[in-house]
C-alpha cells in the first residue's frame, strides 16, 4: 500500500521543483491503494509543494452551459475527478471565477494566479491561469491520464488561433461569488469535434524533444510535462500544420523527430 511518504519520494524521483508551479490532472483510481485514500494524495502534494504553487483544474464545462448558466465558485462541483473536487474545499485553496474552466490553487500567490480568469471570454486565454502556467514555466503532471486530458494544449491551440476550435457566438453565463455577488461572463466554448481526443498524437514527439518524460506515482504512469517546452514544440507543429489535431490518424514522426 502506498503512503504519504512513498508518494513524496516519487515526486522527488520525478524531479519536480518544490518551489515552482505544479498543475496536476489526475485519475485517483490509477494510483492504486493509498493509506488514507485521496486525502493522503492531496496531503503529499500539498506538503511537497508547500514552498511553491499547487494547482488543480476544477472544471465545470460538462454541465455549465446556456441551459444551466450559473456557476457558484464555492459550491459548483468539479467534473474532472475526485482529487480536484476535494482539493477545492481545502483551507487556503483559492478557486478562479471562470464559469467552465476554473482552477484551484494553493500557495502564497494563489490569489494572484487565479485572479481575473472570468474577464476573458474563452476557456484558456493567454492572460488566464492557463497562460500563466507558461509564464511561470510550470510543470504539468498527468497522473494516470494521457495527453487527451492536458487542457494546456487547448490553450496553445487558442493562442496560435487555430480556426474552428471555438464558437463564434457567446453563451451568457454567470459566476456567483461566495458573498452572493453575480458576475455576467459571456463565454465562447470549445466546439465541433473532440479535438483533445487527438492530442495523443504528439506523445512521442514531446518525449523526443525532452518536453515530457515519464514517471510513476503509486501504481500510475505519470507524464511530466514542461509547460514552456510543450508550448514551443506544439506551437511550431501547429504553425506548420494547423490541421495537426483535426483527425485521429498517427503522425509521420519522421517529419518531427530528427
Amino acid at each position: 500500500m502506498h503512503t504519504k511518504e512513498s508518494l513524496i519520494q516519487q515526486f522527488e524521483e520525478m524531479g519536480i521543483d518544490r518551489k515552482g508551479t505544479l498543475l496536476v490532472h489526475s485519475s485517483m483510481k490509477s494510483i492504486g491503494k493509498v493509506e488514507g485514500g485521496a486525502d493522503t494524495v492531496l496531503d503529499a502534494l500539498s506538503e511537497y509543494m508547500k514552498d511553491g504553487l499547487l494547482v488543480l483544474p476544477t472544471h465545470t464545462w460538462s454541465y455549465i452551459n446556456a441551459d444551466n448558466p450559473i456557476f457558484h465558485v464555492e459550491h459548483s462541483p468539479v467534473c474532472v475527478g475526485i482529487l480536484p473536487e476535494l482539493f477545492r474545499k481545502r483551507p487556503g485553496v483559492v478557486r478562479s471565477w471562470h464559469p467552465t474552466h476554473s482552477v484551484a490553487a494553493l500557495g502564497s500567490d494563489a490569489a494572484a494566479f487565479t485572479k481575473d480568469d472570468h474577464l476573458f471570454d474563452t476557456p484558456c486565454a493567454r492572460g488566464s491561469a492557463w497562460g500563466k502556467l507558461l509564464d511561470r514555466r510550470a510543470t504539468i503532471l498527468l497522473v494516470g491520464v494521457d495527453l487527451k486530458r492536458n487542457t494546456f494544449i487547448h490553450g496553445v491551440e487558442e493562442w496560435v488561433d487555430i480556426q474552428g476550435r471555438l464558437t463564434d457566438g457567446h453563451e451568457m453565463l454567470c459566476t456567483v461569488l461566495p458573498d452572493g455577488t453575480e458576475i455576467p461572463v459571456p463565454s465562447r466554448r470549445h466546439c465541433g469535434l473532440s479535438w483533445s481526443q487527438h492530442f495523443w498524437k504528439v506523445d512521442e514527439v514531446l518525449e523526443s524533444k525532452s518536453a515530457m518524460h515519464r514517471g510513476q506515482l503509486g501504481d500510475a504512469v505519470v507524464r511530466v510535462c514542461d509547460a514552456e517546452a510543450v508550448e514551443k514544440v506544439i506551437t511550431e507543429m501547429l504553425r506548420s500544420n494547423p490541421d495537426l489535431f483535426s483527425d485521429n490518424e498517427p503522425l509521420d514522426h519522421s517529419l518531427y523527430i530528427r
